[in-house]
């Protein structure tokens, strides 16, 4: 089938390049000129596992272009996906600029031929109707600039396409695998021609064709209406936050009572209504989804005259975890100022470059008020020269470099790098030999033999 994917981010950019792999002839447009040159020359403008790889392959195969022509996107397409940014603004709400300037774009370029116009963005809830009426007025523009003002849409004029919610429900870090795996594919739509075109799109990751579980049963398809697939999306990401903060809360009752919380995510995830998954007790949420889409959700409630008691008590938990850091650090080193801080990690997760929301940010921020030296090492960031824009923080190249002279070493992001440190070497750069394990992540039994003093979250 011919696709176009409007928007080259994470969304994006994996969904391309993933429906070229699956056999679709793709464009992906994106209006960064320089951004494209990159993608056209068969290099990703973002780091995630796998994806450079099938990008070169798409590409020699003739199945992936690039473009910032999005006139040439909308013709090619049968399937239009929108995959901009709908980032959050200080109130809360999506900023839906960049979804709109697109949906009146496609308007401008619709010139005969049905096609299925797919919101892919993390859109508010009614957003499908409201692309409709964007498209519309997009092509009411366009023809009356052309036509003159006397242009009027008449049933014959009027432009054939249909608009379907369609959420993604991928993980930076493992989005490659996440779109040939997925747990289900939602479809909000009550045109039978429009999701009958996107279960033929997607027919191949169904019967899992390209799954490295192959033997499973096909990949349920959620067909709902509109509105309901996308409140899906922002309730599957403000459950799975609610769920951190809520072993984040346990953790922290774990600390005082002296029992250790990953036991007791052991033991309640066996309980299958409950799971193992998001049990995994630190320093907090962040990254580009979770923050983001439970503050569209509040905000959303609160339009509605409701209040989200539970969802706000999980953002509260989670600011306040960021900050356990540095209790933990106080009760350690007492004064930190003048103290040396070393981060181990930067992104808000591993595999990964993004540093949207990381909860290392607040903790350079709040180490840098309370005057103490930080410095980090991660091995992407520091790899690609990202840590330009970050402020109050040295970005080391090896973590013997970062041990050098600290007080304390703090795991923010859970590398499998971080596994195989070398604790001799490092005991004999430092200063004092602390580590505050903020992901639970480290093994305490061997830091501990070579003479470390190990601190966990919610771990005695």
């Amino acid at each position: 089938m011919r696709v176009c994917v409007i928007g080259t981010g994470y969304v994006g950019l994996v969904t391309g390049v993933c429906l070229a792999h699956i056999g679709h002839d793709v464009i992906c447009v994106d209006n960064n000129e320089e951004k494209v040159k990159l993608m056209k020359q068969g290099q990703s403008p973002i780091y995630e596992p796998g994806l450079s790889e099938l990008m070169l392959s798409c590409m020699k195969h003739k199945k992936l272009n690039f473009t910032t022509d999005l006139g040439a996107g909308v013709n090619h397409g049968e399937i239009l996906f929108i995959a901009v940014g709908t980032p959050a603004l200080p109130t809360g709400e999506s900023d839906t600029r960049y979804v709109e300037a697109v949906a009146r774009g496609i308007g401008n370029y619709l010139n005969g031929g049905y096609k299925v116009i797919v919101n892919k963005s993390t859109v508010p809830i009614g957003s499908g109707d409201w692309v409709r009426m964007i498209v519309l007025e997009g092509f009411k523009e366009k023809h009356t600039a052309t036509v003159g003002e006397g242009f009027t849409m008449t049933e014959n004029s009027m432009p054939e396409f249909d608009v379907v919610s369609n959420p993604e429900f991928l993980r930076e870090g493992t989005a490659v695998y996440d779109t040939f795996n997925p747990d289900r594919i939602v479809l909000g739509s009550s045109n039978e021609k429009a999701i009958a075109l996107m279960k033929e799109l997607y027919q191949p990751l169904v019967d899992r064709t390209f799954s490295d579980h192959p033997d499973l049963p096909p990949v349920p398809i959620v067909v709902t209406d509109l509105s309901s697939a996308e409140m899906i999306k922002y309730a599957a990401n403000a459950f799975l936050a609610t769920k951190i903060s809520f072993i984040n809360e346990v953790a922290n009752i774990c600390d005082r009572v002296g029992a250790d919380v990953t036991q007791v995510a052991k033991g309640i995830g066996l309980d299958s209504r409950i799971g193992p998954k998001f049990l995994q007790a630190g320093i907090g949420w962040g990254g580009s989804c979770f923050p983001k889409d439970v503050s569209a959700l509040i905000h959303t409630a609160h339009d509605y005259g409701y209040e989200t008691e539970l969802l706000n008590a999980a953002v509260n938990v989670n600011k306040r975890q960021k900050s356990i850091v540095i209790e933990k650090l106080q009760q350690e080193l007492k004064i930190l100022k003048g103290k040396v801080i070393g981060l181990l990690g930067l992104t808000f997760k591993p595999d990964t470059d993004d540093m949207r929301d990381a909860p290392a940010l607040n903790i350079i921020q709040e180490l840098n008020r309370l005057g103490a030296k930080v410095k980090a090492y991660d091995p992407i960031v520091s790899q690609t020269g990202l840590s330009h824009g970050l402020s109050g923080v040295v970005i080391e190249s090896s973590t013997e470099m970062l041990a050098d002279g600290c007080d304390a070493l703090v795991l923010v992001t859970d590398w499998q790098e971080f596994l195989k440190l070398d604790l001799e070497k490092i005991s004999k750069l430092m200063k004092n030999h602390l580590i505050i394990d903020g992901r639970n992540f480290l093994d305490k039994t061997a830091i501990e033999k070579t003479g470390f003093h190990y601190v966990g979250i919610g771990k005695s």
